[in-house]
């Protein structure tokens, strides 16, 4: 849909950047204006931020809740740095984001917000829409609530539902403002709100009065318009991190022919990976909510002893919580996948905030010499794929695998091309075969270490395993010193052998540049994007983003010994090039880290390696 009484401009790449009162619906207004995009073939990044106060006082700058979507005619890797738009429905979500737009963005506001009391509360001590702070922007000041109310009058709706609606409005400017077709958007009305006709009536009433007070007014003298990205043939949606976790699962338990058992405890930033898989019991997917984090992963290793692909979700606090019982999956030898959702810590931290701070516990948080496969997922799409891999190598090496996403991920967005389940790498668990007369429970395969998975009640396979220390082969609780010295190895050494099953590691850009930028995790989209930049100026600088941690490809010594420098950035204080310090001594390593519950920006990174470079 194409504004009638506007110029239309066409713009490469638009970061637009909607905020509230957590009771303002910015989250939604975020995520439907994502759907528009994906429909209008746009490729986009999203980063919903919001609270970890649950009622925050209203009208405060600590209770706003905001949502940043970065979409293009290219390809986008991250949420965008500095808004181009923002929607602000009050003074406090005025203040909260003003530092995270550009000088000459366009600014839409609720006038009817801006009164003397939520000027007050904001902490202003004037009203920054006429007081000329905001002369060198865009002001775009509109009576949102009065135009809410006006458009649902001839309904019977009380007035608390007629204000939750005024979001709606500010959507339909912003759809106006770039030329989209509100038609996707009713359409999601009419299906989430079918058992209420007239919450889907004066939700489209709201939208439309939007669109067309921009238009009628002639609100805007230029519009705007993103062309489709030059996206391959194929199947898309709008897709969060958590949704594409639970799905890379479901995929994997097709492939593998193991029944899904999820046991969880509802934890923020993880519980939507919960939610969406019980949806799908039709997939021969089970999911147990559990009392606690400790019930939920004995659950799993209860499943995964019966034969079935055993996932138990949470975040940092949570897999504190389940140290234990990982070292219960490594000493039985059990697949299982754990998926921990970073969010800032120690404690019960930053629950709505994302970090890269877990690494560390992923790693040791074990009683013992406890070993586990460490995966980290790169993107919100990328937790698909992740989630797939993680559960093959589980199955296959028969050994725990943490799989490390983040909060980030987790709740933000992207364009995900769905793949065909049969064009995906196959699974091949080492199941153990009905009376086998060389069984035994910790006979092991001569190249991967694995142990055959021997399913209760099989004829001829009656076997125990425990939390005890086990006789090499036999399985037999023993207490023998040379024994346990050799088992301890040997589930050592059958997660470093998961070397020989992973790709070695890529560089991006020259194997000599003179930098070497090292990162790992969800802070992909952003590393490729600054360094793809400054290779385009010329700049000696390449890029290694780390997905498996334990073990580490092979050949990472060979690739970091060709550089000069090297720089390892993180969204903590230093984990992973502690690790790198660990394993690889002989290296110089510089580091970059961001411990503000925020993600890395661009500016500040191309900033740090020209100075690196420049030294």
């Amino acid at each position: 849909m194409t504004s009638k009484n506007s110029k239309v401009v066409e713009l490469e790449q638009v970061v637009i950047r909607f905020a509230g009162d957590s009771g303002d619906g910015m989250q939604l207004t975020g995520s439907l204006f994502s759907d528009s995009t994906a429909f209008a073939g746009n490729d986009f990044a999203t980063f919903p931020d919001y609270p970890s106060e649950i009622r925050a006082p209203q009208g405060t700058v600590s209770g706003v809740s905001g949502f940043q979507i970065h979409f293009g005619q290219k390809t986008v890797y991250t949420s965008g740095d500095l808004a181009d738009v923002l929607v602000a429905m009050n003074p406090a979500s005025l203040k909260a984001n003003m530092r995270w737009i550009k000088k000459g963005a366009i600014i839409i506001v609720d006038g009817d917000a801006f009164i003397e009391k939520g000027i007050d509360k904001a902490g202003y001590a004037t009203d920054p829409t006429t007081d000329g702070s905001l002369s060198g922007y865009k002001l775009i000041k509109s009576p949102i609530s009065t135009l809410t109310r006006e458009a649902v009058k001839h309904l019977d709706i009380d007035m608390k539902s007629t204000m939750k609606s005024k979001n709606m409005f500010a959507l339909g400017i912003v759809m106006y403002l770039f030329n989209r077709d509100p038609e996707h958007v009713n359409a999601y009305f009419e299906k989430k709100f079918k058992a209420n006709p007239i919450v889907i009536e004066s939700n489209k009433a709201v939208l439309a009065a939007g669109f067309n007070y921009a238009d009628t007014i002639e609100l805007f003298a230029t519009t705007y318009k993103v062309e489709p990205a030059p996206l391959e043939k194929g199947h898309y949606r709008n897709i969060t991190g958590n949704v594409a976790t639970a799905w890379g699962f479901i995929a994997a338990s097709e492939r593998s022919g193991r029944p899904l058992f999820l046991g969880s405890y509802p934890i923020t930033p993880a519980t939507e990976i919960l939610q969406e898989l019980t949806y799908h019991k039709n997939l021969n997917v089970k999911a147990f909510q559990a009392e606690d984090e400790i019930a939920g992963i004995v659950s799993a290793i209860g499943a995964s002893y019966t034969g079935a692909m055993a996932i138990t979700t949470t975040s940092g606090p949570g897999l504190s919580l389940k140290s234990e019982a990982i070292g219960l999956a490594v000493m039985t030898e059990l697949p299982l996948v754990i998926v921990d959702v970073q969010r800032g810590g120690p404690s019960t931290g930053l629950p709505t905030k994302s970090e890269q701070s877990d690494l560390m516990q992923a790693l040791f948080g074990r009683n013992g010499e406890a070993p586990v496969i460490i995966l980290a997922a790169k993107s919100s799409a990328d937790c698909f794929y992740s989630a797939y891999e993680a559960s093959k190598l589980s199955l296959e090496h028969m050994t725990p695998v943490i799989l490390l996403t983040d909060g980030s991920l987790a709740n933000g967005s992207e364009v995900f091309k769905i793949p065909r389940v049969a064009d995906l790498p196959s699974i091949q668990p080492p199941m153990a075969q009905a009376n086998d007369a060389n069984y035994k429970p910790y006979k092991r395969d001569a190249e991967s270490l694995a142990r055959q998975w021997a399913i209760p009640g099989t004829e001829g396979l009656r076997h125990r395993v425990g939390g005890l220390e086990k006789e090499d082969g036999s399985g037999n609780v023993s207490h023998d010193p040379l024994n346990h010295e050799r088992m301890t190895i040997l589930r050592e050494e059958k997660v470093q052998r998961v070397a020989n099953y992973i790709p070695e590691q890529e560089v991006f850009g020259s194997d000599d540049a003179d930098l070497l930028v090292v990162s790992w995790g969800g802070t992909y989209g952003v590393m490729i994007t600054v360094v793809e930049k400054m290779q385009e100026q010329g700049k000696s600088v390449a890029l290694a983003h780390f997905k498996h941690i334990m073990p580490l490809p092979k050949n990472t010594e060979e690739l970091l010994g060709r550089h000069k420098k090297i720089i390892v950035c993180e969204i903590n204080n230093g984990q992973f090039v502690k690790y790198l310090r660990m394993n690889f001594p002989q290296f110089k390593y510089q580091q970059y880290n961001k411990i503000q519950g925020l993600p890395f920006m661009v500016a500040e990174l191309e900033a740090k390696f020209n100075e690196l470079l420049n030294q």
